[in-house]
């Protein structure tokens, strides 16, 4: 055993390293996008657990290192949750358990070829059914999906027109499982670099097969990004900024103005007046404005999230209602239990109401557009029935004021890029403090972002694009793939485990045999 085994001994200090070599995954995402480093960042990880002196120890790493990713990649919660931060991370971070005993059953000691080969399907494939069940809306939803890192890489963006964001996530925990086998085991280099190979020729054959979005088309929406605006009176506050900002457009010939999450902090049936005003606006602009009311409804009890499209003689009816709600930033999981958490940090005190069904709204001169509220543009699901709808442009509302010194604006702006190369379909992040983005229908960034230091409009004129990507009209194929790769090991594991419960048959008596040294024969 040489020095760094030993050190390695106490649990304590391997748990340390676990928790600090899950974290390094964080550096691959905005702001510091590192996104080549998503392709190693696994590797300290991976190397951990495979020495893991049992199959129980390397369960714990995989435990622990899913706490530290948990955590670093959501730190910027901490200020708002405080130490129940660190419970969800610990939660969370159980889902790696199983995966860090699939490392080690693959990968540890000198693993033979065949293992090697099957780790490079089964790894990537156990890391997804993690992703797949913590982008359950109830646990979070799926923000830091390891494939999203790859936001502002052109052939990852179009390999995500293929199979989305999971495909991204399948390929680049593929590439660290290679590569620590690579530094790792000298015996295996040959099936590790032909492991690359194949995964290479995979996604090359996948880049060049897939199609490119067919640019027909331009219309012209302009972002409304009033700042941040505290202190009392703040709604009536925002609302003055966001209207004199709108009315910078007049003469601009826009085809639709987007106010951000948030952007109206009254229902418009019980405030006819600033119905007006918004009506107004789209006289003198000669564009819809898309607005988002935050309000107690007057129509039906409980506080929502809508999407509110107004025109020149008032609201048009159409209305969005968010679906997706932030667990304890919008509504308290198992309130009766958890609203504990209302008294150590900011979870909301009401709980939010839920909408019923996703909405593509017609805004004038034929344009059909999809909106999505806040943290919906992490769902990779809601834009695609968006655009299976007949939504030619994608919108996203939302606010990030709370995280204005974060990490958090540039990562949720970031996700648009994936949502639109999924679709074929350009994308509009509106926000209230920033980051604004847009993005076209391969992903690409279209104009320039609008910072968290900004209260400003900006026009950008956004590509329309038709057809269907291969990932709107097959889906997550993906993710079933990889359950059935993960069926098949556990019918292979559990064939294993009878065979090796199955008793061993008693070795043979030999005949009997006479003073002669031949077969004694009964009878004779």
């Amino acid at each position: 055993m040489n020095r760094r085994e030993r050190w390695l001994v106490s649990p304590w200090r391997r748990g340390v390293v676990a928790a600090l070599a899950g974290a390094l995954p964080v550096f691959a995402f905005p702001a510091p996008s590192l996104w080549w480093f998503a392709y190693v960042a696994l590797v300290p990880w991976i190397l951990l657990v495979r020495s893991a002196p049992t199959a129980k120890r390397a369960a714990y790493d995989g435990w622990l290192g899913g706490l530290g990713f948990m955590l670093a990649v959501h730190h910027w919660l901490l200020p708002s949750l405080h130490v129940f931060t660190l419970v969800i991370a610990a939660l969370l971070g159980a889902l790696w358990a199983p995966w860090g005993w699939l490392v080690r059953r693959f990968l540890g000691g000198v693993p033979s070829p065949g293992q090697i080969a099957a780790a490079l399907v089964v790894l990537p494939s156990g890391w997804l059914m993690v992703e797949l069940v913590r982008s359950w809306q109830g646990l979070g939803g799926p923000w830091g999906l390891l494939g999203s890192s790859q936001w502002q890489v052109d052939p990852a963006l179009r390999l995500a027109s293929v199979g989305g964001v999971w495909l991204l996530s399948f390929l680049v925990v593929t590439v660290n499982v290679a590569v620590a086998v690579l530094v790792s085991v000298r015996q295996a280099r040959i099936p590790a670099v032909a492991g690359l190979v194949a995964t290479a020729a995979a996604t090359s054959a996948a880049w060049v097969w897939s199609p490119r979005p067919d640019v027909d088309g331009r219309v012209r929406i302009a972002v409304v990004q009033p700042g941040v605006i505290d202190g009392i009176a703040s709604g009536e506050k925002r609302f003055a900024r966001e209207e004199a900002l709108t009315r910078t457009l007049a003469g601009q010939d826009v085809d639709l103005i987007v106010w951000g999450e948030s952007s109206v902090g009254f229902d418009l049936a019980d405030r006819p007046d600033l119905a007006n005003r918004i009506a107004a606006l789209s006289r003198l602009t000669g564009a819809d404005v898309l607005v988002n009311v935050d309000a107690r409804r007057s129509d039906r009890p409980g506080i929502y999230k809508s999407s509110v499209l107004v025109g020149p003689e008032g609201p048009t009816g159409d209305r969005y209602d968010k679906m997706r709600l932030v667990p304890f930033g919008e509504y308290v999981p198992a309130r009766s239990v958890l609203g504990w958490a209302t008294s150590v940090g900011k979870a909301a005190g009401e709980d939010r109401r839920q909408g019923t069904e996703q909405v593509v709204m017609n805004v004038g001169n034929g344009l059909r557009v999809g909106p999505m509220v806040c943290f919906e543009s992490a769902f990779p699901d809601m834009s695609r029935h968006l655009a299976q709808d007949g939504a030619e442009v994608l919108l996203a509302q939302s606010s990030t004021s709370s995280f204005q010194k974060s990490w958090a604006p540039e990562q949720h702006a970031s996700l648009a890029a994936l949502r639109a190369a999924e679709t074929g379909r350009s994308m509009v992040h509106a926000t209230l403090t920033g980051v604004s983005a847009v993005y076209g229908p391969s992903g690409e960034r279209v104009g320039s972002w609008l910072g968290t230091d900004a209260a400003t409009t900006m026009v950008y004129e956004v590509p329309l694009a038709r057809g269907v990507t291969p990932y709107v009209r097959f889906g997550d194929w993906p993710v079933h793939a990889a359950l059935l790769v993960l069926a098949a090991l556990c019918a292979t594991e559990g064939a294993r485990a009878l065979r090796l419960r199955r008793p061993a048959p008693p070795p043979p008596v030999p005949p009997a045999r006479t003073v002669h040294e031949s077969p004694a024969h009964p009878g004779h």
